[in-house]
Order: C-alpha cells, then structure tokens, then sequence
C-alpha cells in the first residue's frame, strides 16, 4: 500500500469547498472522475458509515474517522462492495482494511489549499494519482463557482 498525496491552492473560501467536498449537488461531477455515478451515502457524521458506490453497484465501503468542519474530513475504509455485496474476506478486500482518505483545508494567501492523502494499493497508485490531479482541478472549479 502506497499513499497518494496531492494538494491544490483553491481561489475560493474554504467554507465553499468544504460544500463541495460534501453536497450531493458537487460531489457526484468530481466523483465521476473515478467511477461514473457514483455517490456517497452518509449522514455525514463522524463515527457513522459511509459508503461510496457506482452506477454498477461496486464501491467501497467504511466509517467517518474525522470531521473538523472547514478543517478536516477522514474515512477509514472497512471493505469493498462487488455488485451491491459487502466483501471483507477477498484478499484485495482485507489489505484495504484499515486503509485511510483524508481531506484538510487550510488558508493561505487568501486562497484556501485542499491536501488530499489517500491510501492505494501499489497496482492501482499510478492510475488513481492521476485521477487525483483531475478531481482536484474539478473539486477547485465547482468550489469557485459555488
């Protein structure tokens, strides 16, 4: 396992990116970025699930670790989802257990920087970095315009 870090200086309030790290109204445009249609199902509050699943019923699946509003947001990942199935027990499945995504914002220069980590299996780093680099830029577009 490998850990994604990235960040991006955003030309928006924190408040606005905080919006759209989590409205449903944001968050399915830089989602599709990894999976089309894919959505969150959370009530958003730390310690409770969180769910993440495409248009194919596949996904990931764990708990809100930490929410610090405008500050911080933290997932720790449980399992995977296979056609709307909960899986635990595959291999892929028990190496991401215990897996982390993080989300901070801080302010500097009047701009508010997004820092992103998230962990990765070494197979899947190359590809999912990349896909970072865009939903950033995506995630910064949306905030601007919020």
């Amino acid at each position: 396992m490998k850990t994604i870090r990235k960040q991006i200086a955003i030309d928006a309030p924190k408040e606005n990116v905080w919006t759209v790290l989590l409205d449903d109204n944001y968050t399915t445009e830089w989602y599709a970025i990894f999976s089309e249609g894919t959505t969150a199902k959370s009530d958003w509050i730390e310690g409770h699930r969180i769910e993440f699943s495409d248009n194919s019923n596949n996904g990931i699946f764990g708990k809100i670790a930490r929410k610090k509003p405008y500050e911080k947001l933290s997932f720790v990942y449980e399992g995977f989802i296979m056609n709307g199935i909960e899986d635990t027990e595959s291999p892929m499945a028990k190496a991401y257990i215990g897996s982390e995504e993080t989300y901070r914002l801080t302010e500097e220069d009047g701009k508010t920087v997004l820092s992103v980590s998230c962990d990765m299996d070494e197979s899947m780093y190359d590809e999912m970095s990349s896909k970072w680099e865009a939903a950033l830029q995506r995630i910064s577009e949306l905030a601007a315009a919020v």
